[in-house]
């Protein structure tokens, strides 16, 4: 009851600061990492969590899962069809190039062996969609920036899990059974894809049964049952819960797009609640014992994980892009770390590898880094676009007023279906409305853009 009444307000507070929170650096993700690190062992002792601890991995796995499936929903497949490339130089170069980059550091600078350091490196390479979504969701940013974050982070955690797999079981007491182990980890991805077509596409043709169907307070809750059956069978069936959840989300916004709309605003309220539940019980693990415990090198290469070789291999996938230099730089530095990297943490801890210990600890340093430097960032990348009103954000000044006509001229763009730019017409289609620079009047696109 005490980790209740913490969380309960932590929740009041972060309420009642996000007004502010929305314009400043001041992170409502972080005020929840600090409380649970308050209320640990650690300094009040008022709860005891630790790694093992089944609170630990149960509500990071549900705020992954319930992130990706509400992360899901603002994919277009029609802009994603026209728009493919830059997530895929994203996933397909800068993520190997994140992953071995990392793996480098880890050996050469924190001393662990080459297995282990590759699995650091698998570990720590994909991006968060629980805080990548601070970046998606701000209508301010470019449309394909939203784009390439909201695709990259919503699919690499499915591509890394296997590659985590295969090196824990490297590094493992099931050493010499890896190559074994492949296939199976193959057949789960696949399953968890499957799923998470054929699941959303199951439940909404019974809904359109003439017999069945939901009334419209009841609406937003059928999306919902959907997600917690996918969940549920993915655990049972060992299918990869996190790519079914990924696809579901975006499937169920192609056929149902009413539904979608219902659901949106349950869907977003119960992704921060798991959000935040998640960050506090991740940050009463992190007590000054675990800081004490990382070396220097540990340090050395946590930071240069965020500032160094996410930069980098990002860049150098964006290389050729039509990407502005400002768009390439946010995209460069908006790379964080989190559930998706305790979950897989956790899972290398409980193997019982060699240096799981000491390997876990500079994924929790890193990922506590991470959170600190990503989420109080958010504002100050979206205002490098200099764009006038921030849309949608409580209390801003420039929201009001003068403003007005902007912040309605920014919304003819759709905020969540991320796809076509309203800072660049060439990303448009035919008839879409965009708005070129701030105080310029909404125009239609180019046929020929």
């Amino acid at each position: 009851m005490v980790l209740v009444a913490v969380f309960g307000v932590a929740l009041l507070v972060a309420v009642l600061v996000s007004g502010l929170a929305a314009r400043t650096v001041l992170s409502t993700s972080l005020l929840f990492l600090v409380a649970g690190a308050l209320v640990s062992d650690g300094f009040l002792g008022l709860i005891h969590v630790t790694p093992d601890s089944e609170i630990v991995v149960v509500t990071a796995d549900l705020a992954l899962f319930a992130v990706l499936f509400t992360d899901g929903m603002h994919v277009s497949f029609p802009a994603l069809r026209s728009a493919w490339r830059n997530p895929a130089r994203a996933l397909g170069l800068g993520m190997p190039l994140a992953f071995v980059g990392m793996a480098l550091i880890t050996h050469y600078v924190v001393g662990l062996d080459w297995t282990t350091s590759f699995l650091v490196g698998a570990i720590l390479a994909p991006t968060d969609p629980v805080f990548a979504s601070a970046i998606v969701g701000r209508k301010e940013v470019p449309a394909r920036l939203r784009q390439l974050l909201n695709v990259e982070s919503g699919i690499n955690d499915g591509l890394a899990l296997p590659v985590v797999l295969v090196f824990i079981a490297m590094a493992g007491p099931t050493a010499g059974h890896a190559e074994a182990s492949v296939g199976k980890i193959v057949l789960e991805l696949a399953a968890g894809l499957a799923l998470g077509v054929v699941l959303p596409l199951l439940v909404e043709g019974l809904a359109r049964l003439r017999l069945l169907g939901a009334e419209p307070k009841l609406q937003p809750l059928l999306p919902l049952a959907t997600g917690v059956i996918l969940y549920a069978v993915c655990h049972l069936t060992h299918a990869n819960p996190y790519l079914a959840a990924f696809a579901a989300g975006a499937v169920l916004a192609s056929a149902s797009p009413g539904g979608k709309t219902a659901f949106e605003p349950l869907g977003e309220s119960l992704a921060e609640l798991a959000k935040f539940a998640a960050l506090l019980v991740f940050g009463a693990l992190l007590t000054p014992e675990l800081f004490g415990d990382l070396s220097l090198g540990g340090y050395v290469a946590a930071v240069l994980c965020i500032v160094l070789i996410r930069p980098a291999s990002l860049l150098l996938s964006l290389v050729g892009t039509r990407f502005s230099r400002k768009e390439k730089l946010a995209a460069a530095w908006f790379g964080p770390k989190g559930f998706a990297s305790v979950v897989y943490g956790l899972l290398m801890l409980q193997s019982g590898i060699p240096q799981g210990a000491e390997a876990f600890t500079l994924i929790a340093v890193t990922i506590a880094i991470s959170i600190a430097a990503h989420s109080s960032s958010d504002v100050p990348v979206a205002r490098m676009f200099h764009v006038d009103a921030l849309v949608g954000i409580p209390g801003d000044a420039r929201s009001s007023a003068g403003g007005s006509a902007e912040a309605s001229r920014a919304s003819t763009v759709p905020a969540q279906d991320v796809g076509i730019d309203a800072a660049d017409p060439s990303a448009a289609g035919p008839g879409d409305v965009v708005a070129s620079e701030p105080g310029a009047q909404p125009r239609a696109a180019d046929a020929e853009a």
